[in-house]
């Protein structure tokens, strides 16, 4: 092992023999001379091998067997029994490339890739024979000698020495795109600002404190041709520790195949893999056929070890959006993680701090409001709290993805959204129009809010949004008693944002007052809008929520429920819950749900937590989640999700990878397949629309 290059060693420890190319030199001292470049330089010497076609990663889950092609689950390439590839057939039943699995076999793999079944039978690297496989060990994943195990541990630092110092290599985007005339744009209708009073009549006798006004946003449609939507710089940052093992990265591996087969030519990715340590696979690369048949075939490479160290994976995936040359219109980030960080320099009470200075950082060197980092908590084992730290700072979401088989439609619902920003820098103003009135509070969630030192006027930072989504604020003021007129005019308001597509500034709103009637006397009781109703109890329920997590973290789970319990009872009683109203009842669907994850410690701990958090994520931003679990939703039950959203989980649903009944990953060859009404569903947050 002392002889072998750095090279040698890194394809050894990472299962990668079947992608990489060994330089003719061995020597160690080329490999020293190159450690400027990035490891990711390097694997740009991978074979030229077919493209993946979209058929063969988009097979319909009722397909006709004779129309799918086998696949081998290790290079996704597909399969034929020629002269010049030969097939594998395990004792398992799953067939790969020979050569595919000789080289796993050769550094010690001696489980299957597929469903992890120990063989008793391996392919040798120099014959077409089998032999016996060692079955005294302990270890049914991996054998290796102990200079194999040091070569493993040091592999973090190879790969850092592979990375250059600066992230700089990224590939070109669309210059052209800023040309795009306006007429070419598919999202060319422009946003939509109403506002709606609590109650349209109030006496000129009367006073009404605390009154609430209504702000409603909404995103225009998506139309069919998707050819000028804004363009995308997505950083992944995905866990392979030791934990993700077997179904797990299998499942991983999968998504991400979703991820790349959707991005379009222009949309640019980066992946970022974290253990221990953290690696960036490869730079900003286009998704072009090339870019998409190179990266699976990096994806695909990856093997679970060692430990969880999500500080570095943000450091490093920071390091990525700050030093790229080129940017596309559109930048996120996405970090899924399985379990508790290990790094012991790592602490979540000091996550706060330390992820606000990064977050400042990506902001300040980018020139940009923020990058969102959207969140994945995969499994029952993950630090549900620290994963939602991180994405509440940067404006991201926080999944919780309970049932492994969920994973791919947890990505494809987060992507659904990101390929379809209509709109950028929202920022929603109102401004007082009668001279005595002053605004009270602006209730926004987690978006960030101002007012003037009057409080005559005040803004909301509202950021990004994806097609057809709607944002609700609620403004109050008191109404003071009015002695002579008629009409009251109470406040304008307007949206100034940025269009992704034209990259110029839109201002849509601002000459039209918001009026209420003042008569003399008045003849009836006013009826609270439904509109102003629905999103106080949308807050309500939010606030509720949040009461019952803090005392849950106490320990005190009674009282816990007694809040949620309380809250429900409050939501069916108001005028959208006696009307039937389908959000009220979502939400008090939703209130009952986190009850029953709170029945124990024991199920708190396991699901609950992370089931509350991705609520309150959701509730925060006003944004979809996904909360995946075996529990089929209800048809009452609406979600935040766009139509964009919507259809790219249909087409999750409808994709295969193939997946089977029992949940676990089958060989891309089988025939089949778990209907679609089996299939565990992807558990959404509830509309507020």
């Amino acid at each position: 092992m002392a002889g072998q290059s750095k090279w040698r060693k890194m394809k050894l420890a990472l299962g990668l023999n079947t992608c990489l190319y060994v330089p003719e030199s061995s020597d160690d001292g080329e490999s020293v001379k190159s450690s400027s470049r990035s490891c990711s330089d390097a694997r740009r010497r991978l074979p030229i091998t077919p493209t993946p076609s979209s058929s063969g990663l988009r097979v319909s889950k009722y397909s006709d067997k004779s129309t799918s092609e086998p696949v081998c689950a290790i290079c996704l390439m597909p399969m034929k029994a020629t002269g010049t590839d030969a097939i594998f057939k395990a004792e398992c039943t799953h067939s790969f490339h020979y050569h595919c699995i000789a080289s796993n076999v050769k550094y010690g793999n001696r489980a299957c890739p597929v469903c992890r079944a120990k063989w008793k039978e391996i392919p040798l690297t120099t014959s077409g024979s089998c032999v016996k496989a060692n079955t005294n060990t302990d270890d049914h994943t991996m054998v290796m000698s102990p200079q194999q195990l040091h070569a493993y541990r040091n592999i973090p630092f190879l790969f850092q020495a592979f990375e250059p110092p600066v992230f700089d290599d990224d590939e070109r985007v669309n210059q052209k795109a800023e040309d795009i005339d306006s007429g070419d744009s598919d999202f060319n209708e422009g946003i939509d600002i109403k506002a709606y009073p609590e109650v349209s009549t109030v006496a000129r006798s009367t006073c009404f404190d605390n009154f609430s006004i209504l702000i409603n946003i909404k995103a225009p449609v998506a139309k069919s041709n998707l050819n000028a939507r804004a363009s995308i710089d997505l950083v992944t940052m995905l866990d392979i520790s030791g934990s993700m093992t077997g179904t797990k990265i299998a499942l991983l591996k999968q998504a991400m195949g979703f991820v790349v087969q959707n991005l379009g030519p222009w949309d640019r990715l980066s992946v970022i893999v974290f253990s221990s340590t953290a690696c960036r696979l490869f730079p900003f690369r286009r998704m072009t056929e090339t870019g998409k048949r190179e990266s699976l075939q990096m994806i695909n490479s990856l093997v679970a070890n060692g430990g969880t160290n999500i500080a570095e994976a943000l450091r490093k995936g920071a390091k990525v959006m700050t030093d790229r040359k080129f940017k596309n219109p559109v930048s996120s980030m996405i970090l899924l993680s399985d379990g508790q960080d290990s790094d012991p320099n790592f602490s979540p009470r000091k996550l706060n701090l330390n992820y606000q200075s990064l977050s400042s950082s990506i902001q300040v060197k980018n020139d940009e409001n923020r990058i969102p980092i959207h969140t994945f908590g995969f499994g029952t084992d993950h630090d549900a709290c620290a994963l939602h730290a991180i994405s509440e700072h940067s404006g991201g979401m926080f999944s919780f993805i309970e049932a492994e088989n969920v994973i791919q439609d947890a990505f494809a619902q987060c992507i659904g959204g990101l390929l379809s920003v209509v709109v950028q820098e929202l920022r929603v103003e109102v401004e007082c129009v009668h001279p005595v009135l002053r605004l009270g509070s602006i209730k926004a969630g987690s978006y960030k809010v101002g007012m003037d030192e009057n409080a005559r006027s005040g803004f909301i930072e509202v950021g990004d949004l994806y097609a057809e989504e709607e944002r609700d604020f609620l403004v109050t003021m008191d109404i003071p008693v009015e002695k002579s007129s008629n009409i009251m005019s109470l406040v304008k308001f307007r949206a100034i944002h940025k269009d992704p597509i034209k990259k110029m500034v839109v201002t849509v709103g601002g000459n039209e007052d918001l009026i209420i009637l003042r008569p003399e006397t008045s003849l009836k009781k006013q009826t609270v809008s439904i509109e102003v109703d629905r999103q106080r109890n949308r807050l309500m329920a939010a606030d509720a929520i949040s009461e019952a997590r803090t005392m849950a973290e106490r320990g005190n789970l009674t009282a816990a429920v007694s809040v949620l319990e309380e809250c429900r009872k409050k939501l069916a009683d108001s005028v959208s819950g006696r009307g039937g109203d389908r959000l009220c009842v979502g939400l008090m669907a939703e209130l009952r749900e986190m009850k029953e994850r709170m029945v124990s410690h024991r199920v708190y701990e396991s699901s609950g937590r992370a089931y509350v958090l991705s609520g309150l994520s959701s509730h925060s931003w006003q944004r979809a989640t996904a909360r995946g679990d075996s529990t089929e939703t209800t048809s009452i039950i609406q979600s935040y999700q766009t139509q964009t959203m919507v259809n790219m989980v249909n087409l999750s649903q409808t994709t295969s990878f193939i997946r089977s009944p029992s949940t676990s990953m089958v060989s891309p060859n089988s025939p089949k397949t778990e209907p679609l009404k089996t299939k565990k569903s992807l558990r959404s947050t509830h509309s507020f629309t």
